[in-house]
């Protein structure tokens, strides 16, 4: 690993798994890459289990995160933050910008916006992606009256509170005077380092938060990097396109910037990255079956 600039005040570098699956290489490579960071800097290594999705995640997997870092030698500063127990926190940042008049309940389900897309004349085969992949929302309930909203909620239909993000993106440029910038002192997916645009229009009008669970991973993990003082935000290329969003939120909530230190990924032999999807072995087989923290540190190559 590249020796990383030194940054004013305390670094603070954050490893951040989902406990919804075993940890794989992939993991051991960002929780180590955070680690020795922070290391290098001369700070503190936060570990924050992101548990929001509490359908999918289990106590088992949480307590695998702590065995299989204590496995690699990982230390950590306490206490740990978990996600589950600061919903009014994060309920707290979306309606500062419902009350910015940013956000608005959409009620489409995922049928009538497959639905809309198909009818649109694009159809899906040409229809644009976002970063993830996911279509791009077309606007449905955007603009809804408001006797028709309030019947809708009212019927008690589900619903998810989407960023206009074409609209947030214009006060940020107006608060911030000027165009958004993030610092990647890593490496872009395409090399990309140094002062960056962002481009949340890219996302489109994405989820902040639902009726049943009062955040979403881009709203709960900008207000967590800054209730927790992260300096530097080191994390995987797939995550990228995602500090778009992030940087767009601090502004709009006047949160500090962190720098980013994005890194490459593990991909197996056939170039997939690796995903607990995807069931790729994971850190827990791997010792079970006696591996060692040295033998997963030549594997991941740092």
């Amino acid at each position: 690993m590249r020796s990383p600039e030194k940054i004013s005040g305390t670094p603070i570098t954050r490893f951040a798994p989902s406990p919804n699956g075993w940890l794989h290489l992939g993991h051991a490579f960002s929780a180590i890459f955070a680690s020795e960071t922070a290391k290098a800097l001369g700070g503190k290594f936060l570990l924050r289990i992101e548990d929001i999705d509490v359908g999918r995640c289990r106590p088992e997997y949480v307590q695998g995160i702590f065995d299989d870092l204590m496995w690699l030698g990982l230390t950590w500063e306490e206490p740990v933050r978990r996600q589950s127990e600061h919903f009014a926190t994060y309920d707290t940042g979306l309606k500062k910008l419902r009350d910015m008049g940013l956000c608005y309940p959409c009620f489409a389900t995922r049928k009538e916006i497959s639905d809309a897309i198909e009818a649109s004349g694009i159809g899906h085969a040409r229809w644009p992606l976002d970063p993830d992949g996911a279509p791009l929302y077309p606007g449905l309930y955007k603009d809804l009256a408001p006797a028709e909203l309030n019947r809708l909620m009212w019927e008690g239909r589900s619903y998810a509170w989407r960023l206009d993000t074409e609209k947030a993106l214009a006060l940020a440029e107006d608060m911030h005077g000027g165009p958004i910038t993030f610092r990647e002192d890593g490496e872009g997916p395409r090399g990309q380092k140094g002062k960056l645009p962002i481009k949340p229009m890219l996302f489109g009008d994405v989820i902040l938060a639902r009726k049943d669970v009062p955040t979403s991973y881009h709203l709960a993990v900008t207000l967590d990097d800054a209730l927790q003082n992260v300096t530097v935000v080191t994390r995987g290329q797939d995550l990228f396109p995602a500090t778009y969003i992030h940087r767009l939120l601090q502004v709009l909530l006047d949160l500090p910037e962190p720098a980013y230190r994005h890194h490459g990924l593990i991909r197996d032999e056939t170039g997939r990255r690796l995903s607990k999807s995807a069931k790729d072995q994971g850190l827990r087989e791997l010792r079970l079956g006696g591996a060692t923290p040295d033998d997963i540190r030549r594997r991941i190559g740092i």
